[in-house]
């Protein structure tokens, strides 16, 4: 039976985050460079990015590459850079015929002029798109994202835009970098560690999370959707009781 039958399309998360690991790890194991590892993790992406889209996810986050990345190998990072250039260009009819709308988060500005140019160009040239918006991480970390935040709201009220005493939540999420996308509602992450690696601390809150030990070259359709099925056997109660969720679904369908 295909597991995507046993998906249920009204349950779907309307948000789901992935932090692709592994790639490093499926590499040694094979005798190969780190690098190789890295361009086999694009079909991975590729597999995962089809499959959202099959089934109706609405927003994919993918956490491709962290601010805390700047700090491995200069080979490593000039092959993480060169892998992002060449799938940008290399990916771009699978994002037009998928109906797929790209953009990213993160500190943009520190990356290659090559890679940044290219991301902007993808960016454009998917804006049209209205299915599935792919948001892709680079050079990013939450607490990199919140430090950003802070500062916008700190010289809202410096020049007198924002009073400390309105501050709000919202106040704190519009000057996020996800600002204007829902939070998700799940988080995938591959190769059997169990971290969120400083990843949308703010946003996944109440987010659920699925660890598997699937290295992320490996990561496939099938097993993008053993975790939505996972997802959808969940009792989500945001701090509520089960019986407060039961009358509430009761009032729903009323």
């Amino acid at each position: 039976m295909d597991l995507r039958d046993q998906i249920n399309r009204k349950k779907l998360p309307l948000h789901v985050a992935v932090i692709m690991d592994g790639n490093g790890r499926w590499a040694r194991r094979r005798g190969f460079a780190r690098t190789l590892g890295h361009e086999r993790g694009v079909d991975a992406v590729r597999n995962t990015v089809e499959a959202a889209a099959e089934i109706g996810i609405k927003f994919l986050t993918m956490y491709a590459f962290s601010t805390e990345n700047w700090k491995r190998p200069k080979y490593e990072i000039d092959a993480l850079m060169r892998i992002l250039v060449n799938s940008l260009n290399g990916e771009m009819k699978t994002l037009m015929d998928n109906n797929i709308q790209l953009k990213a988060i993160g500190d943009l500005k520190s990356l290659p002029t090559k890679s940044y140019r290219e991301l902007m160009k993808a960016i454009d040239e998917t804006s049209g798109n209205s299915g599935l918006t792919l948001l892709l991480a680079l050079s990013y970390s939450a607490r990199w994202e919140l430090l950003e935040a802070t500062r916008a709201i700190s010289r809202q009220v410096q020049l007198g835009d924002l009073k400390p005493e309105d501050i709000s939540l919202n106040t704190i999420i519009a000057n996020l970098a996800t600002g204007t996308i829902p939070d998700p509602e799940l988080l995938i992450r591959t190769s059997g560690e169990h971290r969120i690696s400083n990843f949308l601390l703010w946003q996944i809150a109440y987010s659920e999370l699925y660890f598997t030990s699937t290295l992320w070259p490996d990561f496939g359709k099938d097993d993008f959707y053993k975790a939505i099925i996972d997802f959808q056997n969940r009792e989500r109660r945001f701090g509520l009781t089960s019986e407060q969720i039961n009358e509430l679904e009761l009032k729903i369908r009323k």
